[in-house]
């Protein structure tokens, strides 16, 4: 390998670490510039505007126990999507309000999805889900194809974790960019599931 070469396999290596270490934590700034439509609360909880709202882009693939899973087969539900990575401290402090919030409304159309993302293997994050008592599939996304899919401009996830409401049509209605509890998650769940 050229010395070139190698310092651009540095610099890149150090640019993602950077943005790994980044990436894992609380708070997080609303990205997109221009007419995106969203208003972010105060709460740190972006929303969209019912006939605003952008399409989710295809989420499918492998999920970490080895199926497969298209999040558009749950149109006609409120999905719950939450980007996570097992050696992420605030995705352990929220999975127990996931795991709960998910067995709560499992029956009232709604569905939770994982996006795991940044294990090296599935291993992880199956002892993960186990241990905090995650029941709903998660897709298997090491490399973060699935949160790129996202336009630019739109609620996408930019943060590990971040949860994304896709309302019944399949569109994104609400963002957080943070680690989130019950009270959290039921606030961006409710009016996206009072929709008609």
């Amino acid at each position: 390998m050229s010395t070139r070469s190698r310092a651009a396999l540095i610099g890149a290596t150090a640019a993602l670490a950077a943005l790994t270490l980044s990436a894992c934590g609380n708070g997080g700034t609303s990205g997109g510039g221009g007419n995106t439509h969203f208003v972010t609360g105060n709460n740190g909880i972006d929303t969209v505007p019912e006939g605003k709202r952008s399409a989710a882009p295809d989420l499918s693939g492998k999920t970490i126990d080895g199926r497969t899973l298209d999040v558009a087969s749950y149109r006609g539900k409120v999905v719950v999507i939450n980007v996570w990575g097992s050696w992420c401290g605030p995705c352990r402090e929220e999975a127990q309000y996931f795991s709960k919030v998910s067995k709560a409304y499992q029956d009232k159309g709604v569905q939770f999805v994982g996006i795991n993302t940044r294990d090296t293997s599935t291993t992880p994050a199956v002892a993960f889900e186990k241990e905090h008592g995650i029941a709903y599939p998660s897709l298997y996304d090491p490399t973060g194809r699935l949160m790129l899919r996202f336009k630019k401009g739109t609620l996408n996830p930019q943060l590990i974790p971040s949860t994304l409401i896709i309302d019944k049509d399949g569109k994104v209605a609400a963002r957080a960019l943070e680690a989130l509890d019950d009270t959290g998650l039921l606030k961006m769940l409710k009016p996206v599931l009072a929709e008609k």
